[in-house]
């Protein structure tokens, strides 16, 4: 395996497997957890996703935070304030959880919201496995390679997903460069507007700058002139990256079967 040197990834199991596997392994789950309607179901498969990432990633403190504090807490902020919007007439045979004046709160709704932000948790932690354990050029370089993505869309995507880490490196320099200067200094609402508009404009000149830099160099290495071109980072499909995903789909349909959600 070839690694490229401006991946910041973890490493574990999961960062040495093709990025497309760890997007086609948890991908039918993710269907099936948009029209799964229990409780049951979701929190099975939250489970399965915080197992792998945590056997198969090495954790950081503020991707253990996201995982543990920070969805955990979105999820049941999400899933209460959902419950609110049930049809009271749908589950008006549950007992009742909290009464204000002529409104009340059914447990049922509170299940049925409960429910639905469980299922987003879920999905958004099995599209972790991929997000927290794949750089965007892999995923541009396997989708190019194993996808037949053509090449002058694939690398336009790189070349944008470059830009980010670029501008946010020139706006940490602006903003030392008027610290030093004191520009817009103080506190309070207005001081922090007026900062912020001071960095527009030397920002924009260096995002233009840095576009001509990268358009001239594309050109002088002839981009989009032939209809492939050879690639220096290689990311083939293993045999493990066929285990896997067979593997996580064979957990996820005996998980199916065991709970099958669609007759509650």
């Amino acid at each position: 395996m070839t690694v490229d040197p401006s991946a910041t990834g973890s490493p574990g199991f999961l960062a040495h497997l093709s990025p497309l596997a760890k997007l086609a392994a948890p991908l039918p789950a993710m269907i099936v957890l948009v029209v799964a309607r229990d409780l049951v179901t979701p929190l099975t498969f939250l489970a399965l996703a915080y197992l792998l990432l945590l056997v198969g990633r090495r954790m950081s403190w503020r991707v253990a935070a996201l995982l543990f504090v920070g969805l955990p807490i979105g999820a049941a902020i999400m899933g209460l304030a959902l419950g609110l919007w049930v049809d009271a007439a749908l589950v008006d045979d549950t007992p009742a959880v909290l009464r204000v004046g002529a409104w009340t709160l059914h447990a049922g709704a509170v299940e049925v919201g409960l429910a639905t932000g469980a299922r987003l948790a879920a999905i958004l932690a099995l599209g972790l496995i991929a997000g927290l354990t794949t750089t965007g050029p892999d995923l541009v370089r396997a989708s190019v390679q194993q996808l037949r993505v053509p090449y002058r869309i694939g690398y336009a995507a790189l070349a944008a997903i470059r830009f980010v880490p670029r501008f946010a490196y020139e706006l940490e320099l602006i903003r030392q460069a008027h610290r030093v200067r004191g520009a817009h200094g103080g506190r309070g609402p207005f001081a922090a507007v007026a900062r912020g508009a001071g960095y527009v404009v030397p920002l924009l000149a260096g995002a233009i700058r840095h576009a001509e830099r990268v358009a001239l160099a594309m050109d002088a290495r002839a981009f989009g002139a032939h209809p492939d071109r050879t690639e220096r980072y290689l990311l083939p499909w293993r045999r493990r990256d066929t285990v896997f995903v067979l593997a996580f789909w064979a957990v996820s349909a005996a998980t199916l079967a065991a709970l099958f959600p669609w007759g509650l």
